[in-house]
Protein backbone atom coordinates (compact mmCIF):
# COMPACT_ATOMS: atom_id res chain seq x y z
CA UNK A 1 0.00 0.00 0.00
CA UNK A 2 1.58 3.41 -0.51
CA UNK A 3 1.42 5.89 1.92
CA UNK A 4 -0.58 9.06 1.75
CA UNK A 5 0.11 11.35 4.70
CA UNK A 6 -2.90 12.61 6.38
CA UNK A 7 -5.06 10.58 6.01
CA UNK A 8 -7.50 8.30 7.84
CA UNK A 9 -8.14 4.53 6.57
CA UNK A 10 -10.94 2.43 7.04
CA UNK A 11 -10.17 -1.25 8.35
CA UNK A 12 -8.48 -3.71 10.56
CA UNK A 13 -5.63 -1.98 12.27
CA UNK A 14 -3.26 -5.33 12.31
CA UNK A 15 -4.23 -5.76 8.17
CA UNK A 16 -3.63 -2.36 7.64
CA UNK A 17 0.12 -1.61 9.24
CA UNK A 18 0.91 -5.36 7.10
CA UNK A 19 0.39 -3.37 3.97
CA UNK A 20 2.01 0.18 5.14
CA UNK A 21 5.83 0.94 3.63
CA UNK A 22 8.50 -0.18 6.44
CA UNK A 23 10.68 2.19 8.41
CA UNK A 24 7.92 4.92 6.75
CA UNK A 25 6.42 6.63 10.61
CA UNK A 26 8.41 8.52 13.16
CA UNK A 27 6.24 8.07 15.85
CA UNK A 28 3.58 5.78 16.88
CA UNK A 29 0.27 6.46 19.27
CA UNK A 30 -1.56 3.67 20.32
CA UNK A 31 -4.81 3.92 22.44
CA UNK A 32 -5.56 0.08 22.16
CA UNK A 33 -8.42 -1.88 23.27
CA UNK A 34 -8.20 -2.08 27.27
CA UNK A 35 -9.70 -5.14 27.83
CA UNK A 36 -11.67 -3.84 31.00
CA UNK A 37 -13.57 -7.34 31.12
CA UNK A 38 -16.46 -5.64 32.84
CA UNK A 39 -19.28 -7.96 33.81
CA UNK A 40 -22.95 -6.58 34.88
CA UNK A 41 -23.65 -3.71 34.35
CA UNK A 42 -22.46 -0.79 36.43
CA UNK A 43 -25.31 1.77 38.40
CA UNK A 44 -24.73 4.75 40.94
CA UNK A 45 -26.07 4.89 44.36
CA UNK A 46 -29.69 6.31 42.76
CA UNK A 47 -29.55 3.27 40.31
CA UNK A 48 -28.65 5.36 37.35
CA UNK A 49 -26.85 3.59 34.54
CA UNK A 50 -23.08 4.14 34.24
CA UNK A 51 -22.06 4.70 30.45
CA UNK A 52 -18.97 2.44 30.17
CA UNK A 53 -17.10 0.80 27.90
CA UNK A 54 -19.27 -2.07 27.09
CA UNK A 55 -18.43 -2.13 23.19
CA UNK A 56 -17.28 -5.34 20.83
CA UNK A 57 -13.87 -3.95 20.13
CA UNK A 58 -13.39 -4.28 23.81
CA UNK A 59 -14.37 -7.74 24.67
CA UNK A 60 -11.54 -10.70 24.40
CA UNK A 61 -11.95 -14.14 24.98
CA UNK A 62 -9.30 -14.57 27.54
CA UNK A 63 -6.14 -13.02 28.21
CA UNK A 64 -4.07 -15.61 25.91
CA UNK A 65 -6.53 -13.78 23.41
CA UNK A 66 -5.51 -10.64 24.16
CA UNK A 67 -1.54 -10.90 24.39
CA UNK A 68 -1.65 -12.14 20.99
CA UNK A 69 -3.41 -9.63 19.62
CA UNK A 70 -1.15 -6.98 21.26
CA UNK A 71 1.88 -8.72 19.95
CA UNK A 72 0.64 -9.13 15.97
CA UNK A 73 -0.40 -5.16 16.23
CA UNK A 74 3.14 -4.24 17.76
CA UNK A 75 4.85 -6.43 15.64
CA UNK A 76 3.70 -4.31 12.92
CA UNK A 77 3.91 -1.09 14.24
CA UNK A 78 7.27 -1.75 14.88
CA UNK A 79 8.16 -2.44 11.26
CA UNK A 80 7.03 0.62 10.07
CA UNK A 81 8.67 2.82 12.45
CA UNK A 82 12.08 4.52 11.40
CA UNK A 83 15.17 3.56 13.14
CA UNK A 84 15.07 6.59 15.44
CA UNK A 85 11.39 6.03 15.67
CA UNK A 86 9.21 6.16 18.86
CA UNK A 87 5.98 4.42 20.35
CA UNK A 88 3.18 5.57 22.96
CA UNK A 89 1.13 3.27 24.54
CA UNK A 90 -1.66 4.25 26.51
CA UNK A 91 -3.68 2.10 29.30
CA UNK A 92 -5.18 1.13 32.53
CA UNK A 93 -4.27 -1.41 35.36
CA UNK A 94 -6.17 -3.94 33.10
CA UNK A 95 -3.96 -4.25 30.31
CA UNK A 96 -0.19 -1.87 30.67
CA UNK A 97 1.59 -4.17 32.25
CA UNK A 98 0.84 -6.79 29.96
CA UNK A 99 1.25 -4.57 27.27
CA UNK A 100 4.62 -3.27 28.45
CA UNK A 101 5.83 -6.72 28.99
CA UNK A 102 5.19 -7.55 25.51
CA UNK A 103 6.90 -4.27 24.56
CA UNK A 104 10.15 -5.12 25.87
CA UNK A 105 9.67 -9.08 24.64
CA UNK A 106 9.17 -7.47 21.16
CA UNK A 107 12.47 -5.59 21.22
CA UNK A 108 11.36 -2.16 22.27
CA UNK A 109 13.74 0.12 24.78
CA UNK A 110 11.15 2.22 27.43
CA UNK A 111 12.02 5.26 28.03
CA UNK A 112 9.74 6.77 30.46
CA UNK A 113 6.33 6.02 31.77
CA UNK A 114 4.15 8.92 32.37
CA UNK A 115 0.92 8.81 34.40
CA UNK A 116 -1.84 10.98 33.27
CA UNK A 117 -3.74 12.14 36.34
CA UNK A 118 -7.00 13.02 35.48
CA UNK A 119 -8.29 16.03 37.64
CA UNK A 120 -12.29 15.24 37.16
CA UNK A 121 -12.18 10.93 37.16
CA UNK A 122 -15.04 8.44 37.59
CA UNK A 123 -15.84 7.55 41.01
CA UNK A 124 -15.62 4.48 42.47
CA UNK A 125 -19.35 3.90 42.82
CA UNK A 126 -19.38 0.37 44.97
CA UNK A 127 -16.64 1.53 47.44
CA UNK A 128 -14.72 -1.49 46.73
CA UNK A 129 -11.44 -0.27 45.31
CA UNK A 130 -9.97 3.23 45.18
CA UNK A 131 -10.85 5.93 42.93
CA UNK A 132 -9.35 4.90 39.50
CA UNK A 133 -7.67 8.60 39.22
CA UNK A 134 -5.11 7.94 36.51
CA UNK A 135 -4.19 6.02 33.39
CA UNK A 136 -0.17 5.05 32.32
CA UNK A 137 1.29 5.95 29.28
CA UNK A 138 4.48 4.23 28.11
CA UNK A 139 7.19 5.72 25.86
CA UNK A 140 9.39 3.42 24.01
CA UNK A 141 12.40 3.87 21.31
CA UNK A 142 12.10 1.37 18.76
CA UNK A 143 15.23 -0.07 19.87
CA UNK A 144 18.06 0.56 22.54
CA UNK A 145 20.12 2.32 19.99
CA UNK A 146 17.54 4.74 19.03
CA UNK A 147 17.78 8.36 18.45
CA UNK A 148 14.59 9.46 19.73
CA UNK A 149 13.42 13.22 19.48
CA UNK A 150 12.53 14.51 22.84
CA UNK A 151 12.13 18.19 22.93
CA UNK A 152 13.51 18.64 26.63
CA UNK A 153 14.00 22.09 26.12
CA UNK A 154 10.51 23.36 25.03
CA UNK A 155 8.99 21.16 27.47
CA UNK A 156 11.30 22.93 30.38
CA UNK A 157 9.66 26.39 28.49
CA UNK A 158 6.22 24.98 28.83
CA UNK A 159 6.30 23.95 32.31
CA UNK A 160 7.45 28.15 33.82
CA UNK A 161 11.14 26.50 32.87
CA UNK A 162 10.83 23.28 35.41
CA UNK A 163 11.64 19.87 34.49
CA UNK A 164 9.11 18.45 32.65
CA UNK A 165 7.80 15.36 35.40
CA UNK A 166 6.35 12.00 34.44
CA UNK A 167 3.24 12.83 36.25
CA UNK A 168 0.66 14.85 34.17
CA UNK A 169 -2.71 16.41 35.06
CA UNK A 170 -4.98 17.20 32.58
CA UNK A 171 -8.63 16.80 32.97
CA UNK A 172 -10.63 14.37 30.99
CA UNK A 173 -12.33 14.83 27.87
CA UNK A 174 -15.25 16.79 28.51
CA UNK A 175 -17.55 20.23 27.00
CA UNK A 176 -17.64 20.73 23.69
CA UNK A 177 -14.72 18.88 23.13
CA UNK A 178 -16.47 15.76 23.45
CA UNK A 179 -17.95 14.49 20.22
CA UNK A 180 -21.29 13.64 20.33
CA UNK A 181 -23.82 11.16 18.05
CA UNK A 182 -27.12 11.74 16.46
CA UNK A 183 -28.75 11.43 19.76
CA UNK A 184 -26.54 13.92 21.89
CA UNK A 185 -24.82 11.27 23.45
CA UNK A 186 -21.08 10.70 23.83
CA UNK A 187 -19.88 9.41 20.49
CA UNK A 188 -17.05 7.18 22.35
CA UNK A 189 -16.53 6.21 25.23
CA UNK A 190 -12.90 6.69 25.46
CA UNK A 191 -12.32 9.68 23.85
CA UNK A 192 -9.10 11.43 24.91
CA UNK A 193 -8.12 14.79 25.85
CA UNK A 194 -6.24 17.07 23.06
CA UNK A 195 -4.22 17.97 25.65
CA UNK A 196 -2.76 14.87 26.42
CA UNK A 197 -2.40 14.67 22.84
CA UNK A 198 -0.56 17.61 22.27
CA UNK A 199 1.85 17.18 25.10
CA UNK A 200 2.87 13.88 23.52
CA UNK A 201 3.43 15.50 20.22
CA UNK A 202 5.49 18.41 21.56
CA UNK A 203 7.72 16.23 23.23
CA UNK A 204 9.04 13.44 21.14
CA UNK A 205 7.92 15.05 17.21
CA UNK A 206 8.97 17.66 15.40
CA UNK A 207 6.42 19.77 12.65
CA UNK A 208 6.35 17.59 9.36
CA UNK A 209 6.96 14.37 11.16
CA UNK A 210 4.56 11.74 10.43
CA UNK A 211 2.47 10.29 13.33
CA UNK A 212 0.65 6.87 12.64
CA UNK A 213 -2.37 6.23 15.35
CA UNK A 214 -3.57 2.54 14.56
CA UNK A 215 -6.61 2.89 17.44
CA UNK A 216 -7.98 6.58 15.85
CA UNK A 217 -11.34 6.20 17.36
CA UNK A 218 -12.48 9.61 16.80
CA UNK A 219 -9.12 11.08 15.42
CA UNK A 220 -7.89 12.91 19.01
CA UNK A 221 -4.50 12.00 17.19
CA UNK A 222 -4.94 13.00 14.08
CA UNK A 223 -6.72 16.99 14.93
CA UNK A 224 -3.82 17.15 17.30
CA UNK A 225 -1.49 16.45 14.16
CA UNK A 226 -3.09 18.79 12.49
CA UNK A 227 -2.97 21.63 14.63
CA UNK A 228 0.54 21.29 15.46
CA UNK A 229 1.90 20.75 11.69
CA UNK A 230 2.40 17.28 12.38
CA UNK A 231 1.48 15.07 9.38
CA UNK A 232 -0.59 11.91 10.50
CA UNK A 233 -2.12 8.10 9.17
CA UNK A 234 -5.08 7.29 11.42
CA UNK A 235 -6.48 3.87 11.59
CA UNK A 236 -9.78 3.02 12.58
CA UNK A 237 -12.22 -0.22 11.96
CA UNK A 238 -15.67 1.64 12.64
CA UNK A 239 -17.35 3.39 9.90
CA UNK A 240 -18.85 5.78 12.35
CA UNK A 241 -15.84 7.13 13.86
CA UNK A 242 -13.98 7.31 10.90
CA UNK A 243 -17.14 9.77 9.72
CA UNK A 244 -16.83 11.63 13.17
CA UNK A 245 -13.06 11.94 12.22
CA UNK A 246 -13.01 13.28 8.97
CA UNK A 247 -15.88 15.92 10.13
CA UNK A 248 -13.76 17.00 13.17
CA UNK A 249 -10.73 17.33 11.18
CA UNK A 250 -12.07 19.74 8.74
CA UNK A 251 -12.62 22.21 11.82
CA UNK A 252 -8.93 21.94 12.92
CA UNK A 253 -7.31 24.90 11.61
CA UNK A 254 -3.36 24.25 11.38
CA UNK A 255 -1.38 27.10 13.61
CA UNK A 256 0.95 29.20 11.58
CA UNK A 257 4.81 27.90 10.88
CA UNK A 258 6.09 30.50 12.89
CA UNK A 259 4.05 29.62 15.79
CA UNK A 260 5.28 26.11 15.58
CA UNK A 261 8.89 26.93 16.24
CA UNK A 262 10.00 25.94 19.99
CA UNK A 263 13.34 26.36 21.93
CA UNK A 264 15.92 24.63 20.66
CA UNK A 265 18.78 22.86 23.35
CA UNK A 266 22.41 23.86 22.22
CA UNK A 267 23.08 20.41 21.75
CA UNK A 268 20.43 19.73 18.66
CA UNK A 269 22.27 22.58 17.18
CA UNK A 270 24.54 21.79 14.15
CA UNK A 271 28.37 20.71 15.67
CA UNK A 272 30.53 23.57 15.02
CA UNK A 273 34.46 22.95 14.95
CA UNK A 274 36.57 25.85 16.62
CA UNK A 275 38.81 25.64 13.83
CA UNK A 276 35.69 26.80 11.26
CA UNK A 277 36.21 30.18 12.97
CA UNK A 278 39.84 30.65 11.71
CA UNK A 279 38.72 29.13 8.31
CA UNK A 280 35.96 31.71 8.18
CA UNK A 281 38.46 34.56 9.20
CA UNK A 282 36.41 35.49 12.16
CA UNK A 283 39.41 34.46 14.35
CA UNK A 284 43.22 34.21 13.57
CA UNK A 285 46.24 32.52 14.45
CA UNK A 286 48.21 34.90 16.74
CA UNK A 287 45.09 35.96 18.32
CA UNK A 288 44.50 36.09 22.21
CA UNK A 289 42.02 34.70 23.80
CA UNK A 290 41.11 35.58 27.73
CA UNK A 291 38.86 33.64 30.33
CA UNK A 292 36.21 36.06 32.05
CA UNK A 293 37.80 38.91 34.36
CA UNK A 294 41.11 38.27 31.97
CA UNK A 295 42.61 36.06 34.61
CA UNK A 296 43.70 33.34 31.91
CA UNK A 297 44.85 34.23 28.82
CA UNK A 298 45.72 31.81 25.65
CA UNK A 299 47.64 31.98 22.21
CA UNK A 300 45.53 30.95 19.27
CA UNK A 301 48.10 28.17 17.26
CA UNK A 302 47.07 27.60 13.79
CA UNK A 303 45.58 24.28 14.14
CA UNK A 304 42.87 25.76 16.20
CA UNK A 305 44.78 24.97 19.39
CA UNK A 306 45.45 26.84 22.58
CA UNK A 307 48.55 27.54 23.99
CA UNK A 308 49.29 29.47 27.65
CA UNK A 309 52.93 29.03 28.09
CA UNK A 310 52.63 25.62 30.28
CA UNK A 311 48.85 24.21 29.44
CA UNK A 312 48.96 23.61 25.47
CA UNK A 313 45.44 22.17 24.00
CA UNK A 314 41.74 22.16 22.72
CA UNK A 315 39.72 25.05 23.88
CA UNK A 316 37.78 22.73 26.28
CA UNK A 317 41.11 20.70 27.26
CA UNK A 318 42.85 24.06 27.84
CA UNK A 319 39.96 25.52 29.95
CA UNK A 320 39.57 22.30 31.80
CA UNK A 321 43.49 22.29 33.29
CA UNK A 322 43.05 25.97 33.97
CA UNK A 323 40.10 25.58 36.27
CA UNK A 324 41.41 21.78 37.65
CA UNK A 325 38.28 20.77 36.53
CA UNK A 326 37.68 17.08 34.64
CA UNK A 327 35.58 19.03 31.70
CA UNK A 328 34.97 22.38 30.13
CA UNK A 329 32.88 24.12 27.68
CA UNK A 330 35.47 26.05 26.07
CA UNK A 331 32.88 27.90 24.02
CA UNK A 332 31.73 29.74 27.12
CA UNK A 333 34.75 29.77 29.13
CA UNK A 334 36.82 31.80 26.62
CA UNK A 335 36.32 35.28 25.59
CA UNK A 336 37.60 37.22 22.49
CA UNK A 337 38.40 41.32 22.75
CA UNK A 338 36.16 43.34 20.34
CA UNK A 339 36.80 47.35 20.80
CA UNK A 340 37.99 46.77 24.39
CA UNK A 341 35.51 44.47 25.83
CA UNK A 342 35.16 41.01 26.27
CA UNK A 343 32.86 38.49 24.72
CA UNK A 344 32.59 34.53 24.67
CA UNK A 345 33.84 32.78 21.88
CA UNK A 346 29.88 30.94 21.09
CA UNK A 347 28.74 34.29 19.96
CA UNK A 348 30.88 33.79 16.91
CA UNK A 349 30.03 30.29 16.60
CA UNK A 350 26.57 31.36 16.55
CA UNK A 351 27.23 33.70 13.87
CA UNK A 352 29.52 30.94 11.98
CA UNK A 353 25.83 29.16 12.07
CA UNK A 354 23.65 32.01 10.24
CA UNK A 355 26.08 32.72 7.83
CA UNK A 356 26.66 29.00 6.84
CA UNK A 357 22.98 28.99 6.86
CA UNK A 358 23.15 26.07 9.42
CA UNK A 359 20.20 27.80 11.71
Amino acid sequence: MQLTRNTIIEGDCIAILSQLPEKSVDLVFADPPYNLQLGDGLTRPDQSRVDGVNDHWDRFDSFDAYDLFTHQWLEQCRRVLKDDGAIWVIGSYHNIFRVGAILQDAGFWIQNDVIWRKTNPMPNFKGTRFQNAHETLIWAAKSENSRVTFNYDALKTFNDDKQMRSDWTIPLCTGAERLKDGSGKKAHPTQKPEALLRRVLLATTDPGDLVLDPFSGTGTTAAAARALGRDYVAIEADNAYVRLSRRRLKSVEPLEKTDLETVKSARAAPRVPFGALLENGMLKPGDRLFSRGRRHAARIRVDGSLTTGEATGSIHRVGAQLMQAQACNGWTFWHYEDKGRLAPIDLLRRRYRVEMGLE
